[in-house]
């Protein structure tokens, strides 16, 4: 279990057993407001293009089809079930890039709110772990070999320690190619979300006027300038006289890990309990279905490409 989701549960704990003043709770919405756009900035430093041509172009298509059926589908299913539409399009997106990393670099995007969050992130979380143990049984029943099953894990499990550990379960090799495919799938956050920002900006067209120059907010430049720099290499590897270096690309990622844990646990005290028994069963049930089409997709894809 992530630091983030341990945060968010510490949150919710204090806010159940706690009597909060009013001035707690908003210093933790102020808390949020400020940590969420560093670690998007900081999430920039772990991403790169790098690994993406080994991965070849028939499992590109692969990961692009499984995506854009987990975006879809967790719209429809979400005026289905009833889902908040914000909510919706955070569980799509953590389904088809990488959980919780994908939600918090979304939310903003598309004026969420932390209720929104918190329910996309409790669904992800819990699918997430539930498709890392039955992956692989499931893999095997369906008779999928280790690229096929290595193809299959890293284009639908949503976070990527459960991806690798699903893959490595399977077997050596599908293993290895689980964690190619998946980091090639992560790296693709950055279209996701340009596509995100301008897409929501069009939906607003009767109400305002829209200047793209002004749509990307400072810290989605932030994160494509470390995605860049990370991509072509530019970020140093700072050796010390003792022998001793140090991968900025690393301290980065970890400084992001950091503020992501700070952030969710100022949320979880804004958790409200009772809204969640009541809608949190059709957020699950959301993500459980685009999952599910997820996976589908995918294996389909496979069956025809591979």
């Amino acid at each position: 279990m992530s630091a983030a989701i341990l945060a968010i549960f510490a949150g919710a704990l204090a806010a159940t057993v706690l009597p909060l003043r009013k001035q707690i709770l908003e210093g933790a919405k102020h808390a949020v407001r400020r940590t969420i756009p560093l670690t998007i900035v900081l999430t920039g430093a772990t991403l790169s293009f790098a690994n993406a041509t080994a991965v070849g172009f028939r499992a590109c298509l692969i990961i692009v089809a499984t995506m854009t059926a987990a975006m879809a589908s967790a719209w429809i299913f979400g005026k289905m079930f009833g889902v908040w539409p914000r909510t919706s399009v955070l569980i799509g997106a953590g389904t088809a890039i990488c959980g919780n990393s994908a939600i918090v670099a979304v939310a903003p995007l598309i004026d969420a709110e932390d209720q929104d969050v918190m329910l996309s992130m409790g669904a992800i979380n819990v699918l997430g772990l539930v498709l890392m143990f039955v992956s692989p049984f499931v893999g095997t029943a369906i008779g999928l070999g280790d690229n096929g099953y290595g193809v299959w894990a890293g284009s639908t499990i949503h976070a990527v320690p459960q991806a690798v550990a699903a893959g490595f379960a399977f077997s050596e090799k599908a293993g290895g190619v689980a964690t190619l495919v998946k980091l090639v799938r992560v790296a693709l956050l950055a279209p996701l979300l340009l596509a995100l920002a301008l897409g929501y900006a069009r939906t607003r067209k009767d109400r305002v006027t829209v200047h793209y120059a002004r749509l990307v907010p400072p810290f989605l430049w932030g994160f494509f300038g470390l995605f860049l720099l990370n991509s072509l290499r530019l970020l140093p590897v700072l050796q010390f006289q003792s022998g001793y270096s140090v991968n900025l690309a690393n301290v980065l990622a970890e400084a992001g890990n950091i503020t992501l844990a700070l952030s969710m646990a100022a949320m979880g005290l804004e958790i409200n309990l009772k809204m969640f028994a009541k809608v949190g069963g059709a957020a699950v049930a959301v993500g459980a279905a685009a999952s599910a089409t997820a996976c589908v997709v995918s294996w389909l894809m496979i069956r025809a490409l591979l």
